[in-house]
């Protein structure tokens, strides 16, 4: 079941088994995964470690995990890209750098009780329910059921004093890249800059991004800014000349030449060609 929105966001929950494990294989740019699992002996290899997953144990994943699925039985996955919801840029608390999503540390792995399972089924079907709904109100209703979702996966693993602990150096470079660029994105917008807030080089990153077979560092940081610039552009009424300034252009022409180049449309023939429809 998936909702796709006017700027390609999207959500999707999908229920699992042995037949279509391989959708987890299948992780896509700025995606972002939580999967719940339904029944004991789930064998995954995440980031070249074996996990055994049982059931009502719940595990988070972004694009820069490497997945090989062994063996799953049965699993509920749910997920969105950072257009759907972005958990650093909406609410700094939901994603808990270390905690959820973008943590330099291990898969963070929740345990679910009776009380836990009772809540997070009741929400499950409320989110089935929201996603055959096709009015305007959609795509607010799932953003805020899918952040209920993670509050209470983050107060739960909270809960649980489960401490991570750092693993391979290289893959939390470019998460912690990943992290940096969702937080300061709208002003920074060079490699260089985010390799003097890590201490690496340029060349250092460039790197491990080609060895992880990720965009360049570069490309990342001009994708999450026209992820921005195509959501103001459709979902805000902000003249062209604002999106541009709150996106750290210093004027029109810089932010329409950039525009341009990424998606070969101008910001207003853009608007204009996906304005939404009037109900």
């Amino acid at each position: 079941m998936k909702f796709t929105g006017q700027n390609s966001e999207y959500l999707e929950i999908v229920d699992i088994d042995k037949s279509y494990a391989k959708i987890l294989n299948e992780s896509k740019q700025s995606e972002l995964l939580l999967i719940w699992f339904k029944t004991d002996n789930n064998k995954i290899n995440i980031d070249a470690i074996d996990y055994i997953f049982n059931a009502n144990d719940i595990i988070s994943l972004t694009e820069f995990h490497t997945i090989r699925v062994d063996q799953i039985i049965q699993a509920t996955l749910i997920k969105w890209n950072r257009t759907f919801y972005c958990v650093v840029d909406h609410d700094i608390e939901v994603g808990c750098k270390g905690i959820l999503y973008y943590g330099a540390s291990t898969v963070p792995i929740i345990k679910l009780d009776e009380n836990h399972i009772d809540v997070l089924t009741t929400l499950f079907k409320m989110l089935y329910i929201e996603m055959k709904s096709r009015d305007n109100l959609q795509l607010e209703m799932l953003q805020m059921m899918l952040k209920r979702l993670l509050i209470l996966c983050t107060r739960i693993y909270k809960e649980q004093n489960m401490v991570s602990k750092l693993r391979t150096q290289s893959i939390d470079a470019i998460r912690e890249y990943n992290y940096l660029v969702e937080q300061h994105f709208k002003t920074k917008h060079t490699v260089t800059e985010y390799a003097a807030l890590l201490f690496k080089s340029p060349k250092t990153l460039s790197n491990l991004f080609k060895k992880y077979g990720a965009t360049t560092p570069q490309q990342f940081i001009q994708n999450r800014i026209m992820l921005e610039a195509r959501r103001l552009l459709i979902y805000s009424e902000k003249s062209i000349s604002e999106i541009g300034f709150d996106l750290g252009f210093s004027d029109l022409q810089s932010f329409s030449r950039f525009f341009r180049k990424q998606e070969g449309n101008s910001p207003q023939k853009f608007r204009n060609r996906e304005v939404l429809p009037t109900k």
